[in-house]
């Protein structure tokens, strides 16, 4: 407890708050900038941009009337366009109802269908093309980054363990396929379970050869079904960089973005199926820790850790739940199929619901950082 209330501890916590708010407001303003572009390109008034909620802080007008503005609770942003009742774009049925025809062509509800579409989903991508410009730029100067084919880590009982293997050890061979990459081992043993196959590694300097028979075990692929792959009991070593070009770079790096999210969703269906503790979901607490410990380590961990951050921001913000880009875009999908869109009532309830979900999640994320807080200082 002492620990807990101590000098450095409150600067260490003030340092991870103050770069939370530099890497979220980064984050924010380019999420919220997709919205602001897309918008004004289809020629929808913006009202009010803010980075954070809350009291205003700081803000000014621009020429064509929009408020930008910085607020007092540093934990998100918005931009609100004209006949939006709210933050979230919930349309102001009354008052839009009231307008003019032509005050409704500078509203987000007098939009097309398409247009609606374009500027709620701008957000979700703008945050993974901040993503993939970050990542070129990585790929592109220092290359991208691959696993070799040496052991890191030996596995108990493992098929490796079983044969000699040792830590070190670097596998160029593998049933007659050369390996390269820790990848390319895991493609050849997978095929290969219970199966005897020759392989040739180097030791020392020196080359070996023996017979390996990876043993055949259940495990769940992406998809939540339970296959069965041969595995060796070896974990990946050495990292190399592999020199990419500025059109390599930009593919690798979509690549990237799209094995980031199939991660998350990844982890997060096992989450569902209980494969995975659902206290593995961080909340504000444990974001702000690991942004200050991000900034402790240097410019380059910083935007590794954004880019993360972005990719993930965009893909929640496409969950089907109202009040998030992927609840209005629900809803304009079955506008789209019924060519009429839902009842306002039936929006309001669905409204009422996406907030009742939101809050509940943001609980349960907070109290698993209370938790990891209270075991890392040894309070209970």
């Amino acid at each position: 407890m002492e620990e807990l209330l101590s000098l450095p501890t409150f600067y260490s916590g003030l340092y991870n708050f103050f770069a939370f708010i530099i890497i979220i407001s980064v984050i924010v303003f380019i999420h919220e900038g997709g919205h602001y572009l897309v918008a004004k390109k289809c020629g929808v008034k913006i009202v009010t941009f803010s980075i954070g909620f809350g009291k205003e802080i700081y803000g000014w007008n621009d020429k064509s009337g929009t408020r930008w503005k910085v607020s007092a609770i540093p934990l998100g942003g918005y931009v609100q366009m004209f006949g939006d009742e709210d933050a979230a774009s919930t349309p102001d049925n009354e008052h839009y109802q009231s307008m003019s025809a032509e005050e409704k062509k500078f509203t987000l509800n007098g939009q097309s269908l398409l247009a609606r579409f374009a500027i709620v989903s701008a957000g979700p991508i703008a945050n993974f093309i901040l993503a993939i410009v970050l990542l070129t730029g990585f790929f592109y100067v220092e290359g991208r980054p691959h696993a070799t084919s040496q052991i890191g880590s030996i596995i108990e009982n493992g098929a490796a363990a079983e044969i000699g293997l040792k830590e070190g050890d670097l596998i160029t061979d593998l049933n007659g396929t050369s390996i390269h990459r820790f990848s390319d081992l895991q493609g050849v043993v997978a095929l290969h379970g219970g199966i005897e196959i020759p392989i040739t590694y180097i030791r020392d300097g020196e080359e070996h050869r023996d017979f390996i028979t990876p043993k055949l075990r259940e495990t769940t692929d992406m998809f939540g079904n339970t296959v069965k792959m041969g595995m060796i009991g070896v974990g990946s070593g050495a990292i190399e960089y592999e020199e990419l070009g500025l059109v390599d770079s930009v593919i690798g790096s979509v690549g990237e973005t799209y094995n980031i999210c199939a991660r998350t969703m990844t982890a997060l269906g096992q989450m569902v199926t209980g494969q995975r503790s659902p206290r593995e979901l961080s909340g504000l607490i444990r974001i702000t820790e690991y942004s200050g410990q991000a900034a402790k380590k240097g410019t380059r961990t910083v935007l590794w850790f954004m880019i993360l951050l972005s990719i993930n921001l965009g893909l929640i913000n496409l969950f089907p739940i109202p009040m998030l880009d992927g609840g209005h875009l629900f809803f304009y999908i079955i506008e789209a199929v019924r060519g009429k869109p839902l009842s306002e009532k039936m929006q309001e309830v669905c409204f009422r619901f996406g907030f009742v979900v939101l809050i509940g999640l943001m609980v349960f994320a907070l109290g698993n950082d209370i938790v990891h807080l209270a075991e890392k200082f040894n309070i209970i």
